[in-house]
């Protein structure tokens, strides 16, 4: 009995200091640190530039009336589609149709005057043969006749001017297009080839962009796209047509105008779009932020994660190049592994941490 009351106190000794060291253990163990974590995927190392652009035709014709005269009538407003042949304006055929009466009175003319001198050449060439004329009076009557001949001729090509300037009377479109300006009111006299209506022809649409000098020996290598700002979600491939071969004086950059293929009815004249200029692929790269690397005078480094078990792993990585605020990784990490992409600085390697893939508040 003496024996158990000794043994008794022992026992409860040794449960509490079991109970105090297993406390003391779990203490001192290290909690797991949560990280936030990106996957790692490679894809072209295409460097993209993007410009601000304006759509505008590639032909914009000032179209203007080929002879003078009166404006009758306007038959279109700005931003009307026109089709080719239609007619836009008007003049007053009253002088024009006056001057192809005359063209066609002097014709008459001309051909009554052809008629008599031949009639006039023969009769002189019967004198002749016979002994009654001399052949110096002939040779007259030829001339007479061929004067007539021309004459019939100037006045032919008199009658088919007149009735050219006739027909200018009336501004036709060239192409199917769009009216952009106007520049006559009927009863305004203009001038022959004074600018009358402004037409942009609807056959090929173009992306104005001014571009950096720094810039300009991409333009024909890289590959263009478009995007209109009212419909970013649209991509037009695109084509470098021209490009300004001096620089503007004011903003010193190049003028570069960008074919928009199979551009349609939504693409309008004035429209403010979005010229991206990508570099040729060179290679695969991974894009991470900047704040996965780490360089502790060994290199650069990233740590890659087990998403499992929270162990990590520092691997060397190599570089392609830094951007604003993204790295691009050529080699040393596998595609689809995690790698910590914020906070490495305050990591160790014997840590264990929880992978979260956003910022959580």
């Amino acid at each position: 009995m003496r024996l158990v009351r000794l043994i008794l106190p022992i026992m409860a000794l040794t449960a509490l200091a079991a109970c105090s060291e297993s406390k003391s253990e779990v203490k001192n163990e290290p909690p797991q640190r949560p990280v936030l974590a990106q996957q790692v995927h490679y894809e072209p190392a295409v460097q993209e530039r993007s410009f601000v652009a304006t759509v505008r035709p590639r032909i914009e014709s000032d179209l203007g009336f080929r002879v003078a005269g009166k404006v009758a009538r306007r038959l279109v407003e700005v931003g009307e589609t026109v089709k080719a042949g239609q007619v836009l304006a008007a003049l007053d055929e009253a002088d024009l149709g006056l001057q192809l009466d005359q063209a066609q009175a002097e014709f008459r003319a001309a051909k009554g005057n052809q008629v008599q001198a031949l009639a006039e050449l023969k009769r002189g060439e019967v004198l002749q043969k016979q002994g009654w004329s001399t052949q110096a009076s002939l040779e007259k009557l030829r001339a007479a006749t061929d004067e007539a001949d021309g004459r019939v001729l100037r006045a032919e090509r008199a009658v088919s001017l007149a009735e050219n300037s006739l027909t200018y009377a009336s501004l036709r479109a060239d192409a199917d297009g769009v009216v952009t300006a106007t520049a006559l009111e009927p009863g305004q006299v203009i001038a022959a080839g004074q600018m009358a209506i402004r037409v942009a022809q609807l056959k090929e649409k173009e992306a104005v962009v001014a571009v950096p000098e720094a810039l300009v020996d991409r333009l024909a290598k890289g590959k263009a796209t478009v995007s209109l700002w009212s419909q970013p979600d649209h991509v037009y491939a695109a084509r470098l047509r021209e490009l300004s071969p001096g620089a503007d004086a004011a903003t010193r950059t190049y003028q570069a105008r960008f074919t928009i293929q199979e551009a349609g009815d939504d693409v309008r004249f004035g429209m403010t779009a979005t010229v991206t200029l990508s570099d040729p692929a060179s290679g695969q790269v991974a894009r991470l932020p900047l704040s996965a690397v780490i360089d502790a005078g060994e290199g650069p480094a990233l740590f890659v994660v087990d998403k499992e078990t929270g162990g990590l792993q520092q691997k060397p990585v190599e570089v392609m190049g830094y951007e604003a605020r993204d790295v691009l990784v050529k080699s040393g990490v596998k595609d689809g592994e995690w790698v910590v992409a914020l906070g490495t600085q305050k990591l160790d390697i014997a840590q264990k941490v929880r992978v979260v893939d956003k910022l959580q508040f």
